[in-house]
């Protein structure tokens, strides 16, 4: 084989195979940003979704975040494009205020892994 078909086999075999210095060249993220923590309330009492008079905060280390609620949804959004671990607590002046066990969020090459939570909070 010579030298020109050698290069050629060579180009070939490192463009098929995304050869690159660089190890994330390949993979394809997408440009959406992705919330980690997505979280649904209900109350105990009647399992209906709860989002009036309710806040939600998540807090990972020194790091706290009021989550927000996605509007036209039931679900309180946070810890965007935040791997950590996370305890949260949902207060109202309705419920007893609730804290959650340590929810650990995780990453991939690209977003936050998003986990979807549901808590039941008890009525006062």
């Amino acid at each position: 084989m010579g030298f020109k078909n050698l290069m050629l086999v060579l180009f070939f075999s490192c463009a098929a195979c995304f050869c690159s210095d660089n190890p994330d060249d390949g993979i394809a993220c997408t440009q959406q940003f992705v919330y980690g923590l997505n979280i649904t309330c209900k109350d105990a009492s009647t399992n209906a979704v709860i989002t009036e008079g309710l806040t939600v905060v998540a807090v990972d280390g020194s790091y706290e975040e009021t989550l927000i609620n996605d509007p036209g949804s039931s679900v309180f959004i946070g810890a965007g494009e935040r791997a950590g671990n996370y305890i949260i607590t949902v207060t109202s002046n309705a419920y007893e205020t609730y804290t959650s066990q340590e929810i650990i969020l995780e990453a991939d090459e690209c977003h936050v892994i998003p986990q979807s939570i549901e808590i039941v909070l008890q009525p006062n």
